[in-house]
């Protein structure tokens, strides 16, 4: 019993690591589908179909390179631990390539040929997904290395998610409004130092933040003495059911995610005023602060799966009644943004709940394994959950990008007198209906309805209940004695 009730994580920590994913939150929110979309469109100028294709095809490339990585960082034995290493590395390299990347436009300002700027975006975003992977796969492997405690890791990933909505969340506060500021001559930026400026913003956030996972976290569930071959770790992958019913529903949700990217056309092309959205986006945060305070009610009445089935039939219903009541009047702002701002508190509250639940059922999924097989594999386990996390970003982007011509939303370059190039962009009609109407309805009910097919694979997720209850008690003393076998000494006490 004494076991069970100590805490191993004390405030500081739990604090250090909410704060150090506020750092990398705040730079992935610009890369994350909504602005990375407008960016190559409509900054860059670089051709939908092209921008779409290289998302969806360096999404795929995510479903091999992140377990890929995840078998590395398992097979990493150090003093500091398998996972610290990388998150004392990586923020420094991170930090530079982002800045390189969002000052594209203005490093190819140049460009004679659309073919350049294209291999530029590969390069540079392939590169920067390189890095972020592997600080991604890290950090969140370190909320289950963390520690033994169950209560622990549902703290420090409440604390993870709750501070970086806080924080990490104001790029995506900032940037809309620099974009109202820039397109109505009020600040002498046109959109390419717009987007430059939050680039080198991103990096001292990385630098200063992130960093704090790597000096102030420690490493407390005890590693086997064995390591596996990488292969094996791809085999484990595999083996683990429940962590597979876990991804096949992240990627049948893919459909869920097309609605943040439809969301800044919507504002930036039919409200014509990006910095509305904020006004939304508080409503939403309304909502993740009930969720956070009543969040443990919940998981006293339900188990994890149920929470999964609510938060999906949420997001329809609501989604549903937003489209109806906003379906005539989508394009007059006092009419649509309160339909948006009553829609943002139920998905900011479900939204919020969403980004915690699915995290330590992942984290169960690690338990299970090491119960099942005697080792434990963060690393490859959580790869999926970062890999997932991007891959149905990338789809979502890819998707709704390759979308835009399909509705009507067009796409020019022009060539100014003095060599450089300008976009232009405008919105027609598509099927009988404005382009604007497709962005209120792929921005409201499409996403959230089609979303529902995501619940199907947890009906299948039997990880709950006794038999999760059981699984927990004998790890409790399976890890006693294999703390009496590892040199490292075991867990830590503080």
């Amino acid at each position: 019993m004494a076991q069970k009730e100590k805490r191993y994580v004390g405030v500081k920590e739990n604090l250090a690591y909410g704060f150090a994913n506020a750092g990398q939150v705040f730079g992935y929110n610009l890369f994350a589908g909504s602005y990375l979309s407008m960016f190559f469109v409509k900054v860059f100028g670089i051709r939908p179909e092209a921008v779409g294709t290289m998302i969806l095809v360096l999404g795929i490339w995510d479903t091999i390179n992140d377990p890929l990585m995840g078998s590395i960082i398992d097979k990493t034995r150090t003093r500091y631990g398998k996972l610290r290493p990388y998150l004392l590395i990586v923020p420094i390299p991170l930090a530079i390539v982002t800045i390189l990347f969002w000052s594209g436009p203005i490093i190819m300002q140049d460009a004679k040929t659309m073919t350049s700027k294209i291999i530029f975006m590969y390069i540079s975003y392939l590169i920067w997904e390189f890095f972020y992977t592997i600080g991604d796969v890290s950090f969140w492997g370190m909320s289950t290395a963390i520690s033994p405690s169950p209560s622990d890791r549902t703290r420090v990933i409440s604390s993870a998610r709750f501070i970086s909505g806080l924080i990490g969340g104001l790029s995506t506060t900032i940037l809309p409004v620099l974009i109202d500021l820039s397109e109505n001559g009020k600040i002498p930026w046109n959109l390419k130092h717009v987007f430059a400026f939050m680039g080198v913003i991103a990096a001292v956030f990385i630098v200063g933040l992130f960093s704090l996972a790597g000096f102030k976290t420690k490493e407390r569930v005890v590693q086997s003495v064995q390591e596996e071959s990488i292969l094996e770790g791809f085999k484990y992958l595999f083996k683990n059911k429940p962590l597979m019913l876990i991804v096949l529903g992240n990627v049948l949700g893919t459909a869920a995610s097309v609605a943040s990217v439809f969301g800044n056309y919507y504002y930036n092309e039919v409200l014509n005023f990006m910095s509305l959205s904020l006004i939304v986006a508080l409503f939403g945060t309304i909502g993740g602060y009930v969720a956070y305070a009543v969040l443990p009610i919940i998981k006293r009445k339900f188990d994890n799966r149920q929470i999964v089935f609510f938060v999906a039939f949420s997001k329809a219903i609501i989604g549903t009644i937003c489209f109806l009541v906003g379906m005539r009047h989508y394009d007059v702002w006092y009419f649509a943004v309160p339909a948006l701002a009553v829609q943002n508190i139920v998905l900011g509250f479900v939204g919020t709940i969403n980004m915690i639940v699915p995290t330590e059922m992942i984290g169960d999924t690690v338990d299970y394994m090491e119960w099942k097989t005697g080792v434990r594999n963060e690393g490859i386990s959580f790869s999926v959950l970062t890999f997932v996390g991007k891959l149905t970003s990338s789809l979502s982007t890819a998707i709704a990008t390759m979308l835009l011509p399909v509705i009507g939303y067009i796409v020019t370059t022009n060539t100014l007198a003095d060599g450089t190039t300008e976009t232009v962009t405008k919105c027609t009609s598509a099927a009988g209906q404005p382009t604007e109407f497709w962005l209120w309805t792929f921005f409201t009910i499409v996403p959230n309805v089609v979303g529902l097919i995501s619940v199907i694979p947890y009906i299948f997720y039997d990880l709950k209940g006794q038999k999760l209850a059981q699984i927990r008690e004998e790890m409790k003393e399976r890890r006693i004695e294999l703390s009496k076998k590892v040199s490292s000494g075991g867990v830590e006490n503080e």
